[in-house]
């Protein structure tokens, strides 16, 4: 049964790769269900797939020197960019796809954490539009 270990999780927003202040990426899909159950369903329900729509959860590593993440991302608040996300940083292929899209930046928390944390930041921003599964 093959296995992976995460080790070097590739994600980038806007174009900027930011892997180096990711702790974890969590790239979720979905599509809603649509019940079409009737009569000549002979007592079963029975399912259409709806609107599809995704999330990308991301936890940040915080730095808020100048030119670091909090400062990449502040000025992207209420924007649409682009996003790329791999398992792996290698080069995109059959065992590396690549997943692509566009996410509004909904948030950010430039502080966030209790006596003794780490400086990190979870966010989670919907996709817009499609995403899309690349293994070239």
């Amino acid at each position: 049964m093959p296995k992976m270990v995460l080790l070097a999780e590739y994600l980038s927003l806007n174009g900027v790769d930011l892997s180096e202040y990711t702790r974890k990426g969590e790239l979720a899909v979905e599509v809603e269900e649509k019940d079409v159950t009737n009569y000549a369903s002979a007592g079963w329900k029975e399912l259409l797939g709806g609107l599809k729509s995704g999330e990308l959860g991301i936890e940040f590593l915080q730095d808020v020197a100048a030119t670091k993440i909090d400062s990449i991302m502040w000025p992207l608040l209420g924007t649409v960019v682009p996003f790329e996300v791999r398992l792996s940083n290698a080069v995109v292929g059959t065992s590396n796809p690549k997943y692509t899209g566009s996410v509004l930046i909904k948030e950010w928390k430039p502080i966030e954490g209790s006596v003794g944390d780490e400086a990190s930041v979870g966010v989670s921003y919907p996709t817009s539009g499609a995403v899309v599964r690349a293994t070239a």
